[in-house]
């Protein structure tokens, strides 16, 4: 699959991911959502890709950004919705019905946890999901998805 016109993967934070760093510390670390998008875009960038960065507790506007991915011609989503995750059909209709390649990404073990973490809908909705690596999750999502899509490393 050759890389989307637009260079641009949109990374989607859901609720609760703006208190990074100081909510559940021993279970989310020290890192700030501010740190994961650095992250992002630095990773981004080692492959050509630009990282369009965005967070919302709400789920009618990660649904909005779905769809402007969609309109935008993004090359592919990094998704972490959070909680939405696990009871967000909206969000796994909406990831199905823009057909752009998809990562999802959970900092924590969803199934070392409560036990109505382990389902994920988003999950059905992507081509892989991440869980369990801390923030390097999202770089090795952006690697799996630039790979996905054809992008190479750059020298």
């Amino acid at each position: 699959m050759a890389i989307a016109p637009d260079q641009t993967i949109y990374v989607l934070n859901g609720p609760n991911l703006n208190l990074l760093g100081t909510r559940e510390p021993e279970t989310y670390g020290h890192a700030t959502l501010a740190d994961v998008e650095k992250l992002c875009t630095e990773t981004a960038a080692q492959f050509g890709l630009v990282a369009a960065c965005k967070q919302s507790n709400h789920e009618g506007v990660l649904v909005d950004l779905i769809h402007e991915a969609r309109t935008r011609q993004a090359a592919g989503i990094i998704i972490n919705a959070g909680a939405y995750s696990h009871t967000s059909i909206a969000l796994h209709d909406a990831l199905l019905g823009v057909k752009i390649p998809t990562v999802e990404v959970h900092i924590s073990n969803i199934y070392t946890r409560d036990s109505f973490r382990h389902h994920s809908f988003t999950a059905k909705a992507a081509f892989a999901s991440l869980c369990g690596f801390g923030i390097d999750g999202y770089r090795l999502a952006i690697a799996g998805l630039a790979a996905k899509i054809g992008a190479k490393a750059q020298a």
